[in-house]
């Protein structure tokens, strides 16, 4: 983290707020708007931020349309890789900017990954790409009441300070996981006879290729920026290891990982190849905007399918986002005592608004970034970083052939510096007490061990409950955490609950 950066650690002691600037020009009206002088910021590290958290988010534009668009529904139908990377920028785009104008915090927002992934292969093999979409719309439409009547802030408030906390460490964990996947330093293990190891060291146990090597320089990089507090680390460290990897590919031409004949290079660049395009712009296809059907999946699946669909979707969208906010809000020191961040009710609206703006734009439903964390890592504190990130995605709807030039392996070396400088929030959670300890260790293994930010935060709050009430402590224990508890039951039991219904 850079000298400018404040204090990290929700507990931590801080500054005096310093007082907001005097005057009633339109950069005074707009420091007052985001809080900038009040939270510790200045224009010059929020829009650093800004760029920052794009570059390390830019890679939705190339792979949602890999996941989503080439997907066929139950007829055959695909919606196509140019139109998805369209809509994925432009609502993107539009939502982060909601965010940081409505929210006034440095979220950004996309499409989700993993619930992509859902949405392509267990929606869309049994209905139409469209029906598909109508349930995301549906979900989004169902978390916007749960926000306006303000159950979903009522829940946030319920979940115990540090078991907030451990939700950011995991998060941490999870995206420096994420970081090591994308670049290739860490693979899954190939199905083979006489091993259970899930996961190696690089290709075959060993680190072998140019890419892995850009990325390994990429994170030496990065951390030597830190460790020297050079202003804008992060940004500089995603533009120097682009750079390299560009000169790299253009010397030693790794290539591609996937060829287009089928081909498979262990050596190559994970998703994207640095490579100068041969043009810079290209014109967006926007004709997916409106393309769902709210009910279709009913007729299609049946009312029971379709409900659980919703509800699995939901819970995912409902945990992933609350894990983010306190993560990030917790890096940035914007949370209160209580681990509460102050004015959470419109960043939930938001970002409730973004799952509804993503099923009708046919990109699947768009939720807040665990890589807003790398602009927080710039210093950004404000709405003005999602601004600049927003406007960032919406040029990326005309330059997607520039924004594809940074590879997996630049902004892995982001991800996994920004994981630790998430880590360190584990000193505010009191291991000596095993009843928050237990709970606080499975939110933060269950993320990265499961790739899943949901998955986490049920079964720290499972664990939590169990324990509490074994403690004899049951009265300690928020009432609404017994219903969320409840749910994650019914979540990770998913598929016994399908079948006992006679679901398919």
């Amino acid at each position: 983290m850079t000298a400018e950066t404040p204090p990290a650690s929700p507990t931590a002691d801080r500054p005096p707020t310093p007082p907001p600037p005097a005057g009633t020009g339109p950069l005074a009206a707009l420091d007052r708007y985001f809080s900038l002088t009040a939270r510790g910021s200045t224009w010059s590290r929020e829009i650093r931020g800004g760029f920052a958290t794009f570059f390390t988010m830019a890679y939705i534009v190339v792979l949602n349309p890999l996941i989503v668009g080439t997907a066929p529904d139950e007829t055959g139908a695909v919606l196509g890789i140019p139109a998805v990377a369209a809509v994925t920028a432009l609502v993107a785009g539009v939502m982060t900017i909601a965010m940081g104008v409505v929210g006034r915090y440095p979220f950004a927002l996309a499409t989700g990954l993993g619930l992509n992934a859902f949405v392509a292969t267990s929606l869309a093999s049994q209905m139409t790409w469209a029906d598909a979409m109508g349930l995301v719309v549906l979900e989004g439409l169902i978390i916007t009441v749960l926000v306006v009547t303000g159950f979903r802030t009522a829940v946030f408030h319920a979940i115990p300070a540090q078991l907030k906390t451990a939700i950011g460490v995991g998060i941490g964990l999870f995206i420096a996981l994420i970081g090591l996947v994308d670049a290739g330093f860490v693979r899954r293990m190939p199905d083979a006879a006489g091993t259970t190891v899930p996961v190696q060291l690089g290709s075959g146990g060993t680190l072998s290729g140019w890419p892995v090597l850009v990325f390994a320089v990429g994170v030496l990089l990065l951390a030597v920026l830190l460790v020297r507090k050079v202003p804008g680390a992060i940004l500089l460290g995603i533009a120097a290891t682009t750079a390299l990897a560009v000169v790299v590919e253009a010397t030693a031409g790794p290539g591609p990982t996937f060829g287009a004949d089928g081909s498979v290079n262990p050596s190559g660049w994970s998703l994207v190849v640095p490579e100068l395009p041969d043009r810079i712009v290209d014109t967006p296809d926007f004709g997916l905007l409106g393309e769902f059907s709210l009910l279709g999946s009913f007729e299609r699946v049946g009312a029971v399918a379709a409900l659980l669909f919703v509800f699995t979707l939901l819970l995912a969208d409902f945990f992933d986002t609350m894990g983010t906010v306190v993560g990030v809000g917790a890096e940035a020191g914007l949370l209160d005592k209580e681990g509460r961040l102050p004015g959470i009710g419109p960043v939930l609206f938001v970002d409730s608004l973004a799952a509804v703006a993503g099923g009708a734009a046919s990109t699947s439903s768009n939720t807040t970034y665990i890589e807003s964390a790398a602009g927080v890592g710039e210093g950004a504190r404000t709405g003005i970083a999602s601004v600049v990130t927003g406007v960032l995605f919406l040029l990326a709807t005309l330059f997607t052939p520039l924004v594809s030039v940074v590879p997996s392996e630049a902004a892995g070396a982001a991800l996994v510096v920004v994981g630790f400088l998430m880590l360190t929030q584990i000193t505010a959670i009191d291991f000596r007490d095993y009843g928050i300890a237990i709970p606080a260790f499975l939110t933060m293994v269950v993320m990265p061990f499961t790739y899943s930010v949901t998955n986490g935060i049920g079964a720290g709050l499972v664990s939590y409950v169990v324990i509490r009430v074994c403690q004899g402590r049951a009265r300690t224990i928020h009432p609404l955490l017994w219903i969320v508890a409840a749910l994650f039951l019914a979540y990770f039991a998913i598929v016994p609950l399908e079948d006992l219904l006679g679901v398919d």
